[in-house]
């Protein structure tokens, strides 16, 4: 039994999301059955905020690991550590989640090293166990445990990419951008803008969308549109505001970045953030 009390993990302000299919029905129904989820799509596109959403709606725990190249199985399962009594045993997060009967929710898992995203093996079947082999213990998964992973397969390459065996013992999911009308909603909501300067702003996420693979790795996401909105709500100029939100982190490139801010260009001309909003 664990000592950690799981409300600490629970989230208990209803998250922010726009459904824009099914989403909710299917996640719903592979957590009854406890089938670990893989959500696959682009940066910024909702995946984690959709995580959120559920764990929220199924008044579950959530435990958020976000995953990277220098992360080790002991991050996830737990280490010996030092203290003034000798060595003592602590839990790692996926440890931890497995004990309380949570979402552990492995964000970008395909940064993880290959030989680390292994240990999550016999938690995806139906042995639902996870061995501490260090410590000689098998934690037993609490009933209400799921397994969640995401990633950007637009990055895949064949360094990074989940194994064969790790990809077939999840149910998948694909995400994207939202449609135009679902996306000014959101932006909107989210950044706390009029609709109209929302729909600019998406106007010009569509722009360098078109650009993806001819200079640009992936479009701006609507994340940033998001960061665009909340700084021309607070009195940054638009053209501003998306050079600093849009473009300066999409890409280095000079004449590509030229292209980005002749978009924005476009949609904003230099008026005044006022002017942005009354418009």
């Amino acid at each position: 039994m664990s000592d950690i009390d799981p409300t600490q993990f629970r989230i208990e302000t209803e998250p922010y999301y726009r459904p824009v299919g099914n989403e909710i029905e299917q996640f719903s129904a592979a957590y009854d059955v406890r089938m670990p989820v893989m959500l696959k799509g682009p940066t910024g596109c909702g995946k984690s905020r959709f995580v959120e959403f559920m764990a929220w709606k199924l008044n579950k725990p959530l435990i958020t690991v976000a995953c990277n190249e220098d992360m080790t199985a002991s991050d996830l399962i737990g280490r010996f550590l030092l203290d003034i009594n000798g060595t003592k045993w602590q839990d790692g997060p996926l440890t931890i989640a497995a004990r309380i009967g949570a979402i552990c929710y492995l964000d970008e898992v395909v940064e993880a090293r290959q030989d680390t995203t292994v240990v999550i093996h016999p938690l995806t079947d139906h042995r639902r166990q996870l061995p501490l082999e260090k410590k000689g213990e098998v934690v037993n998964a609490h009933p209400d445990f799921q397994v969640v992973i995401s990633y950007n397969p637009g990055y895949q390459s064949m360094m990074k990419d989940l194994k064969q065996s790790t990809k077939q013992r999840f149910g998948a999911m694909s995400f994207d951008y939202p449609v135009s009308e679902v996306e000014v909603e959101i932006v909107a909501h989210e950044a706390g803008i009029d609709r109209a300067v929302a729909e600019r702003l998406v106007q010009v996420a569509e722009r360098s969308r078109n650009l993806k693979g001819h200079g640009l790795d992936e479009g701006m996401s609507t994340r940033l549109l998001v960061y665009a909105g909340q700084l021309i709500g607070k009195g940054i100029p638009a053209q501003a505001a998306c050079q600093m939100a849009l473009v300066e982190p999409l890409t280095d490139d000079l004449d590509m970045r030229d292209t980005l801010q002749a978009a924005v260009g476009t949609f904003f001309p230099k008026l005044s953030s006022s002017e942005d909003q009354a418009a």
